[in-house]
């Protein structure tokens, strides 16, 4: 059901909105760069599967009530042959940086258990769904619609991206941070290229699962020396020293 165009961009613009608050809240829920355990406990599945529902409830939202969701939002493939070579492009990018920073993090790739696969991976897809429907494409669209220059609009839309992760929160890895502006950066490159989020969306997924496969993190990556082994690692007695008492 398509608005007329001036009361359909404004519902997309409110929308967009009520988006970036929801990416904000992912902590709350347990979702995104979250999806992990904390304090020994798993965050529960409905609460993480809510977030994913109001995501893509509000970007089908906006695809129906926008006069123009494709040409004008990028809610749509693209060319459909750029999206799937740039996706994987940018998928095999991004695996690579995350086993680049495994091995100079840890020396070895940190595998979770496997049981938790299908979990992240869900996490890894609907995460970046939401992601790149909401900064790359309702953003990112609206600003461009605007007259705003393309480099200024992707700039500012992959800004507030990484803000809206909260990674630059004290305590916690600046890479990720970084990481996380590089993703809205390419993402929001390979949108205006393409003219659709599908190449970002697949590079975005598909990095996401290669980060939590090679550090064993949804996203949140414990600082230097804080991870279980190294504390472990600190506890034992230095080698060749053997430990006297009772039993």
């Amino acid at each position: 059901m398509d608005l007329p165009e001036p009361l359909g961009a404004l519902v997309a613009v409110g929308l967009a909105a009520l988006l970036v608050m929801l990416r904000f809240d992912a902590e709350r829920f347990g979702a995104a760069e979250y999806d992990e355990a904390t304090s020994g406990h798993a965050p529960p599945l409905w609460r993480r599967l809510a977030w994913y529902g109001l995501g893509a409830a509000g970007i089908l939202a906006i695809a129906s009530l926008h006069p123009r969701p494709e040409g004008d939002l990028f809610l749509g493939p693209g060319d459909r042959g750029a999206a799937l070579v740039g996706g994987f492009l940018y998928g095999a990018i991004g695996t690579g940086q995350a086993i680049a920073f495994a091995w100079l993090r840890y020396q070895h790739l940190r595998l979770p258990d496997p049981a938790s696969y299908p979990g992240a991976l869900l996490n890894s897809v609907a995460t970046a769904f939401v992601d790149e429907g909401a900064f790359r494409g309702a953003i990112l669209g609206l600003m461009l619609v605007a007259g705003i220059d393309p480099s200024v609009a992707n700039l500012t839309q992959a800004m507030l991206y990484a803000l809206s992760t909260r990674l630059g929160a004290p305590g916690r890895d600046r890479f990720m941070l970084v990481l996380a502006l590089l993703i809205g950066l390419g993402g929001g490159w390979l949108t205006i290229a393409t003219g659709g989020i599908a190449a970002a969306f697949l590079g975005h997924a598909v990095t996401r699962f290669a980060v939590f496969l090679c550090t064993g993190h949804a996203g949140q990556v414990a600082l230097r020396g804080r991870e279980v082994e190294d504390i472990e690692r600190r506890r034992r007695p230095p080698e060749g020293w053997r430990v006297i008492g009772s039993r």
